[in-house]
């Protein structure tokens, strides 16, 4: 049985990996996850400098899901490659880190200090607000996207991954814009905006108004979205959203995904990865499948 994948080049033990801002660095699932297990961890998001996040309250349940307002709160790349990142080498995984900025030198900063290092692949978060572009977000426009993508990969010295925003009116046309731009892979779907009202106090349950909406309740968005970009375009896809088991990760694996991400599914049950992972080889015993590769896209 072969549960090998590969992205860009790099080969993964497995397709199951974290989604980005909800595993942290791994240190806090250490105690409850073998690391060695996954597929890869996607590390929170990165900036060139210390981001304190939004105000509170930042974080509302709501039915199938949660939404978060976070603001990519993280301590820079400085403390990343000092604390994070020697944590993260002690394991038999890949290592993949998300980047965040607010411009494009912000983004190009965090690529150029990770260079050097031992880091497997760079997923580039192109939800963040262009504040030169008045706040409107990389990804969600196809020329802003075209940008950021061509710069990163003339600095970057991984394969670098593109992670789309589910919040335009073309996943697609987004999708292709980056291929182009000579993204080696993609990553989607990034949260879905939503909002959330306190009858009671009569006011937002969040702070900063709206928030990401994540966990089951986007799923079949995003497996409709990995579909579509699937047969858009031909490089690889990390599929995301309400992945919770191998059944949801099989989902987006039928329907294009190479690898797959656990994202809040992780805050209701801290071994979401590892039982999916073996949820995914029990399903490939039971139904005979000698290599995962065989079944990726089959839908069609």
């Amino acid at each position: 049985m072969n549960t090998k994948v590969t992205i860009a080049g790099v080969e993964f033990k497995n397709p199951v990996m974290t989604a980005s801002g909800t595993f942290g660095s791994g240190m806090e699932y250490g105690e409850f996850v073998d690391l060695n297990r996954l597929g890869a961890v996607v590390t929170k998001g990165v900036a060139s400098y210390p981001w304190p996040g939004n105000p509170t309250p930042r974080v509302a349940e709501c039915y199938g899901g949660m939404l978060n307002a976070i603001g990519l709160q993280n301590p820079g790349i400085d403390v990343f490659l000092e604390r994070d990142l020697p944590f993260l080498k002690q394991f038999d995984t890949r290592v993949i880190v998300n980047v965040c900025g607010k411009t494009v030198e912000d983004y190009l900063e965090v690529v150029e200090k990770l260079g050097d290092t031992e880091v497997d692949m760079l997923e580039i978060n192109v939800s963040c607000p262009n504040v030169k572009e008045g706040a409107i977000a990389f990804g969600q426009n196809t020329c802003a996207l075209s940008e950021i993508t061509a710069q990163i990969k003339k600095h970057a010295r991984q394969p670098v991954i593109m992670k789309l925003s589910p919040n335009v009116t073309d996943i697609a046309e987004m999708a292709r814009a980056a291929e182009a731009a000579g993204a080696d892979a993609l990553s989607l779907i990034n949260t879905l905006t939503g909002m959330k009202i306190d009858i009671y106090k009569r006011q937002f349950a969040l702070a900063n108004k709206t928030g990401g909406l994540s966990g089951p309740a986007i799923k079949p968005v995003a497996v409709r979205m990995v579909y579509q970009v699937a047969n858009a375009v031909k490089i690889p896809i990390i599929g995301m959203g309400g992945i919770g088991n191998a059944e949801d990760a099989l989902e987006f694996m039928m329907a294009g995904a190479t690898g797959v991400a656990v994202g809040a599914m992780n805050f209701v049950n801290p071994y979401a990865t590892t039982q999916t992972i073996e949820g995914i080889e029990a399903f490939m015993e039971k139904e005979k499948i000698d290599s995962l590769t065989d079944i990726i896209g089959c839908v069609k």
